[in-house]
């Protein structure tokens, strides 16, 4: 487990940061981009929690811990000896496949393109989902510049998949999607 007794280090004064293997880096490094885009998808998810209850807040807090573990992955470079360290799996992304299955066979299929809103929980769970998005797009950008764990880009494809889902869940349950109606202002 970490110990953390210091916040501040003032190591990261001159604009470089650690990687899990000690290396130093720059903080504009694609890596560290990468692992700063899901830090902020996950305290995004904290923000949806306070509006979500029972099944859903502990599915939120899995997606949470989940994302946790990414960071911790993408801290140390695949190239690393240390093969001991702390990787995503593929069951972790079965999960995902299985939580969307289940909470899209429950709402009505989709007749247009759904407008983020509707409900607080569906706002934030839209909300969340473009920063996953964004994480996901920034992961790649690194996945191009150097071999990370593959499945990360999955999770995080299907992680954005499921909260959209839950989001429509959500609305669902308190009175529907929001519906994009082409054209409507001209």
């Amino acid at each position: 487990m970490v110990l953390l007794t210091r916040i501040y280090t003032k190591g990261g004064d001159k604009g470089k940061t650690s990687l899990g293997t000690g290396k130093r880096v720059l903080k504009s490094d694609p890596r560290i981009a990468a692992i700063g885009d899901v830090d902020e998808a996950n305290a995004s998810l904290g923000v949806a929690r306070l509006h979500a209850a029972d099944d859903i807040d502990r599915l939120l807090f899995h997606m949470q811990n989940d994302l946790f573990d990414i960071g911790a992955d993408l801290c140390v470079p695949e190239d690393n000896e240390n093969k001991e360290r702390l990787r995503l799996h593929p069951h972790q992304v079965t999960f995902l496949e299985e939580k969307i299955d289940s909470y899209n066979k429950s709402i009505p299929p989709l007749t247009s393109f759904v407008l983020p809103g509707g409900s607080p929980l569906s706002a934030h769970l839209h909300q969340s989902r473009t920063i996953v998005r964004r994480a996901e797009r920034t992961i790649c950008l690194l996945n191009d510049a150097e071999p990370i764990n593959k499945i990360i880009i999955q999770y995080i494809n299907r992680l954005s998949d499921l909260l959209f889902v839950l989001a429509r869940y959500d609305n669902h349950q308190k009175g529907g999607d929001i519906l994009w109606v082409p054209g409507a202002n001209r």
